[in-house]
């Protein structure tokens, strides 16, 4: 095999994620969506070690049965030892993330139930650019912009550093009719406005090599953003009232790290789709105390928040109804 041609880029890839992150096992997962992405990644990891393909039927397209059939007889057919179809229920979608969210955690939560070993996701270059881009806009602060963990276990995603381009070049290399999501070209979604839109329209004005220099700010920050954690890990012991965080003690952390301890314990409380907006709300009930009222935040139980209050100088967590 050419080890310079698409395929051959693929699958060093794949074989240098695998030696630096240590996979253990001999077998792994891949998710497949029948898309070139994940086509051509599914192609070069089925001969590397033994391989089942997760397909994801999200059954918002009418012919997304036939189209996940499809995925499944490309599996068999590159080598996968099992082929599984899992049809999900997306269910409705949440004001702050829309359709595009809802089927991201739908989807999600089929493949960790369903995975055998380590998930490889077929994320490229691109779509991290993309990541970036969207943090840029929410103001969603650097955790955000820091993009998609190459290995987050159990996901894994070996083609961060590979363009879009390439995956679709290896699929012609080897013969592969991939699936064209009409979604990809629906410009009614953020993503694919970013995608079709506001990429090239960077790429012009500025020069080229607008991704690939997104992608190294994601990793810049994301080593940042690793060490800041640390430091937050290190200090909550010493801040920790029961179930609730000394506000004094808390006080006298880097704004940073006293962040990062917050959004922590409210992670370890049942936040979820936490913002940097209220994560400096929740902060300033340790740095502007005047004694006003809590800070509601999202909640991992349907149809319930939770407010973060300060009560006799600590930090606390309740729940309520929506």
């Amino acid at each position: 095999m050419d080890r310079q041609g698409p395929v051959g880029q693929l699958r060093a890839a794949v074989e240098a994620f695998t030696n630096t992150h240590r996979l253990d096992g001999d077998h792994w997962s891949v998710a497949l969506s029948g898309g070139a992405d994940s086509l051509a990644l599914t192609a070069v990891a089925a001969p590397l070690r033994a391989t089942t393909a997760l397909i994801v039927d999200h059954g918002l397209q009418a012919e997304s049965a036939a189209v996940a059939e499809t995925a499944r007889a490309q599996a068999i057919a590159l080598g996968c030892v099992a082929a599984q179809v899992i049809p999900v229920d997306v269910g409705p979608a949440r004001p702050a993330g829309g359709p595009e969210a809802a089927a991201r955690t739908a989807r999600y939560g089929a493949l960790r139930a369903a995975r055998c070993g380590p998930v490889l996701l077929a994320h490229t270059l691109d779509d991290q650019a993309e990541t970036v881009l969207l943090g840029l806009g929410r103001g969603s602060g650097p955790r955000s912009i820091a993009g998609m963990r190459p290995h987050d276990p159990p996901w894994c995603r070996p083609l961060l550093g590979i363009r879009r381009a390439t995956t679709h070049a290896a699929c012609r290399e080897l013969g592969l009719t991939a699936w064209q999501d009409p979604h990809n070209t629906d410009r009614r979604f953020t993503r694919t406005r970013l995608r079709l839109e506001v990429l090239p329209l960077l790429e012009e004005v500025l020069g080229g090599g607008v991704a690939e220099a997104l992608a190294r700010t994601a990793t810049a920050l994301r080593e940042d953003t690793d060490f800041i954690d640390e430091l937050a890990a290190a200090a909550l012991p010493g801040v920790t009232a029961g179930s609730g965080l000394h506000a004094a003690p808390l006080a006298d952390l880097a704004e940073p790290v006293r962040r990062r301890v917050i959004r922590a314990w409210l992670l370890a409380g049942g936040a979820a789709g936490l913002t940097d907006k209220q994560i400096r709300g929740v902060d300033r009930l340790i740095t502007a105390w005047r004694g006003q009222g809590g800070v509601a935040v999202g909640s991992d139980v349907p149809r319930e928040r939770l407010i973060a209050g300060r009560r006799d100088g600590v930090l606390v967590l309740r729940r309520e109804p929506v």
